[in-house]
């Protein structure tokens, strides 16, 4: 089942896949009865092909998703966001001109 999401910067299409349920006795025992030295047969599926059909990515998206990006300021919000920025960049290089060490937040003279 596919789900568009519409946005206005740009269209996602989700697809859900469901399955069944699986109980922690069944999967005990599939995992004691398996043979550990068995060979991998030929036409094995890899475990991102089953979860995600055709993401190009090594690891699943639910394992490691991709980051989020900050929110674009505007108006007096990005004038302040800058401004504090500047000073505490500021702030460090007085405190490193003047002689005086703090790498690790704590200002000792």
């Amino acid at each position: 089942m596919c789900i568009v999401i519409r946005n206005a910067r740009r269209v996602r299409r989700l697809c859900v896949v469901t399955i069944a349920p699986i109980d922690d006795a069944e999967l005990t025992a599939e995992a004691l009865a398996a043979d550990p030295d068995q060979p991998v047969p030929e036409d094995a599926v890899p475990f991102s092909a089953v979860l995600e059909p055709g993401a190009p990515a090594p690891l699943p998206g639910w394992y490691m998703p991709a980051p989020m990006r900050a929110r674009h300021l505007t108006g007096w919000r990005r004038h302040l966001v800058r401004w504090n920025v500047v000073l505490i960049v500021a702030s460090f290089v007085t405190i490193n001109a003047a002689g005086l060490c703090n790498t690790y937040g704590q200002l000792h003279f």
